[in-house]
């Protein structure tokens, strides 16, 4: 029982951050220290259903409740006065997370190749950044706009997967972040099913590619996934126009930083316990 509300406290952080423009949820559920067992089991789902689908579905109801219930609070808050240090503590929140995933890389010193892919997987985080909203507006009727939603639920399902990049910003890019949010909040739910389709589609690919990646080239996988991480931060900093803001922000940022490097203590001496066994 314990596991169980754990799993779906978890979910309700992912489900949270999802919306959160800059914040991703993969970041959040590595944070959390759920990443690892969340891609193995949606990539396991068909050849170890008993152990996959239960996990799944607690992380899936906690995720709901995020997006349904928090979310909503979470984006409104960032349009008040509490915006402006509640995206400075998320800024320190990822950047919190970040020793982790050194922990999980089992670095010992940081080589020509290691700072290489470091720096390509913050440099892909910055170029998606950078696409305008829109690019690929669907049309709002017809077959043609179920294929794009289909289409855009992929896209969606990586962005969920993969640390670092924002599911809200790849929304925008597609064009259907209001539409998607619009049906939401109206609980319309067969105007989601192609998105929610893609999505299914997209959360197994990712996931079944990226855990081969994780068993065959743990490494160099982790180290791109610390460069998703690290290319995100500058999409959390928030414009700052007066010296007294910066202070607010770095006191929240430390906040952020703390709370989430206690939070993943425990995950980083058990990483290090394992480490020094298979060593010794």
């Amino acid at each position: 029982m314990k596991e169980s509300i754990i799993t779906v406290l978890k979910g309700l952080a992912v489900g949270a951050s999802m919306t959160v423009p800059g914040v991703s949820g993969g970041s959040t559920a590595m944070i959390t220290g759920i990443y690892d067992r969340l891609v193995s089991s949606m990539s396991r789902i068909f050849s170890e259903p008993k152990q996959s689908i239960p996990f799944l579905l607690k992380f899936s109801v906690g995720a709901a409740a995020g997006v349904f219930l928090l979310a909503g609070l979470i984006g409104a808050a960032l349009d008040t006065p509490a915006g402006l240090p509640l995206r400075f503590f998320f800024l320190g929140a990822v950047a919190g997370g970040i020793p982790l995933i050194f922990r999980k890389a089992e670095l010992d010193r940081l080589s020509a190749g290691c700072i290489a892919l470091i720096l390509a997987g913050a440099a892909a985080v910055l170029l998606l950044s950078r696409l305008p909203e829109g690019l690929f507006s669907p049309v709002k009727d017809g077959a043609v706009a179920s294929v794009i939603q289909f289409a855009g639920g992929i896209i969606i399902a990586a962005a969920l997967v993969l640390p670092g990049i924002s599911c809200s910003h790849m929304m925008l890019m597609m064009g259907i972040y209001e539409p998607i949010t619009d049906s939401i909040s109206r609980l319309d739910i067969l105007s989601l099913l192609p998105t929610a389709a893609g999505l299914a589609v997209g959360t197994f690919l990712t996931a079944r590619v990226l855990e081969r990646l994780i068993e065959n080239h743990g490494r160099g996988c982790y180290l791109v996934i610390l460069g998703f991480m690290a290319g995100s931060l500058t999409e959390l900093v928030p414009e700052v126009s007066y010296w007294w803001q910066w202070l607010i922000g770095g006191v929240c940022t430390a906040i952020g930083f703390t709370a989430v490097r206690l939070m993943c203590s425990g995950e980083i001496k058990k990483l290090r316990e394992e480490q020094r066994a298979a060593d010794g």
